[in-house]
């Protein structure tokens, strides 16, 4: 195999669904508050991140933050499964076929293809089911993993090795995001980043940081395998 690719979920595979609203009611019902939920920003955060933040600035410590972190996340997983049955996720453009040419791919061979997301691990499997995707869980850095974006690649990368039983250097592998956080966790760990628009940042919001390569979204099947695998966008 000569790539890794990483590839974020909210923003980047796939948009809608109850998260947000299952998140506020899970720490509500957890920690009494929710913080100032409407107006944060949850672009390219860990869950965990996400819970922190707002629990801080709700006035809570960070002792009393963790002991309840275990409720939190058995009570928001619980709500997402149900919502999900309601409101699933929704596919972004291009993404079935971009998904099942990368497949192909790597049934030959070619690539392998994992996960890097802030999503919990169980949340990020309900989300890809919910809208009929079924991606290498077992492959990928997740927030349950760690609190901090930028250690989630190394994780991946470790784990494709576990996996594939081959080591991957850090310009083999290839991380695919929405937002300039997805981009500074794949630099950070010295990889190739492609930033897709379809998110909440702008195609030149996610050049103006740092992405080595950036598309509008995955309409264009070719034109984004050429960018994701070679950075070409020549036809």
């Amino acid at each position: 195999m000569k790539q890794l690719l990483l590839f974020d979920i909210d923003g980047t595979l796939l948009q809608g669904g109850p998260a947000k609203y299952v998140f506020q009611d899970a720490l509500v019902r957890i920690y009494g508050t929710a913080g100032p939920i409407d107006d944060w920003e949850f672009s390219g955060k860990t869950d965990p991140q996400i819970a922190r933040e707002l629990l801080r600035e709700a006035g809570i410590d960070d002792g009393e933050i963790d002991r309840g972190f275990p409720d939190l996340w058995t009570g928001y997983l619980a709500g997402l499964e149900a919502g999900l049955r309601k409101r699933p996720m929704e596919l972004l453009p291009g993404v079935t076929p971009l998904l099942a040419a990368l497949e192909e791919l790597e049934e030959a061979g070619e690539v392998a293809l994992g996960l890097v997301t802030g999503n919990l691990v169980l949340a990020a499997g309900l989300k890809l089911t919910s809208a009929g995707l079924r991606l290498p869980l077992a492959v990928g850095g997740y927030g349950s993993d760690h609190e901090e974006r930028d250690q989630l690649p190394g994780i991946a990368v470790v784990r494709a090795r576990e996996t594939w039983g081959r080591s991957f250097q850090s310009r083999e592998v290839v991380v695919i995001g929405d937002t300039p956080r997805d981009v500074a966790c794949g630099r950070a760990h010295g990889t190739r980043t492609v930033g897709v628009a379809t998110g909440s940042f702008t195609v030149e919001a996610l050049e103006a940081c740092g992405a080595d390569h950036v598309v509008e979204n995955f309409s264009e099947t070719e034109q984004a395998l050429r960018v994701i695998l070679t950075g070409d966008r020549a036809a």
